[in-house]
């Protein structure tokens, strides 16, 4: 039985992440991620949106470069993988269950006016990419896709 576990996300950290470190010296953060869809609802002749807020956790270096460059609304790339955990709830009794994010890799988006307090290049942030000038990893995208196949389009304006 063949199977595939993968995930990738862009969006804006919700909360600035705090670094913690486990037993054997591990560093470890949980970010919160908004990940915005847009689209237009050809049935109400508006455009709509939803935000879902997504849980990641990140380990090793990771977690410390992330504790150190990104902060609240900075714009983020997230490859990893899902994973459901589960508990017992201490006050009903009741079996929980959440999926989160295991963030596998991770790359920081826009510049320094983009919520963040990275700088916009140096060792820390090999492999920053920028949004384009839209200023939003969605616009870029957005724009990309809403231009169709017949726009002179470069692999530098695709922010991932």
């Amino acid at each position: 039985m063949a199977s595939f576990n993968k995930v990738i996300l862009v969006g804006n950290v919700t909360r600035d992440p705090e670094v913690k470190y486990i037993n054997n010296g591990t560093a470890v953060t949980d970010l919160g991620l908004a990940v915005n869809r847009s689209w237009f609802d050809k049935q109400q002749n508006q455009r709509r949106e939803e935000t879902t807020f997504v849980d990641v956790t990140l380990w090793g270096r990771q977690a410390e470069v992330a504790g150190e460059y990104l902060s609240k609304g900075r714009s983020v790339l997230i490859e990893g993988r899902l994973q459901l955990d589960s508990w017992d709830d201490r006050e009903t009794g009741k079996k929980r269950s959440k999926l989160r994010v295991i963030g596998e890799n991770m790359t920081m988006l826009g510049g320094r006016g983009d919520g963040g307090k990275a700088p916009s290049r140096g060792p820390s942030n090999q492999g920053q990419q920028s949004s384009g000038p839209s200023g939003s990893p969605s616009d870029a995208v957005d724009s990309f896709y809403d231009s169709g196949p017949s726009s002179n389009v470069s692999d530098d304006d695709v922010p991932f």
